[in-house]
């Protein structure tokens, strides 16, 4: 007989629960909108709101309760967009929203005159 613990991911902290909880959101971003998702979404912003955040303020942990916070405005922004039928346009990068046409820029370093101190970048 299996134990039904083993089949649910125990977080070691709460960084860690947090993160679990960004790569699900991104998991299902652009995903069509039906009842199941947006239950499974309300459950996510549920554990942040009920379990997260009242641990991370037990520990005073700033940076945490900051970042929880500004997961749960994120992803109720996401609901409220998807349900107006809109475009999120982005993603959740280091619990903090990111747009997806963001420009990148390719950097290739090059060494002058052999001193670490003097490095340029050329685009």
């Amino acid at each position: 007989m299996t134990n039904t613990d083993d089949r649910y991911y125990q977080p070691s902290s709460i960084k860690d629960a947090l993160m679990t909880i960004q790569k699900l959101f991104n998991s299902y971003t652009d995903a069509l909108l039906t009842t199941e998702l947006v239950a499974y979404h309300q459950k996510l912003v549920g554990q942040l709101q009920t379990n997260l955040l009242p641990l991370a303020q037990q520990q005073a942990d700033q940076l945490r309760v900051d970042q929880i916070n500004s997961m749960v405005t994120i992803m109720q922004d996401w609901l409220k967009r998807r349900l107006a039928g809109q475009a999120f346009g982005g993603k959740m990068r280091h619990f903090k929203f990111e747009p997806a046409n963001r420009p990148q820029f390719k950097r290739k370093v090059h060494k002058i005159r052999g001193n670490a101190n003097h490095r340029a970048s050329r685009h």
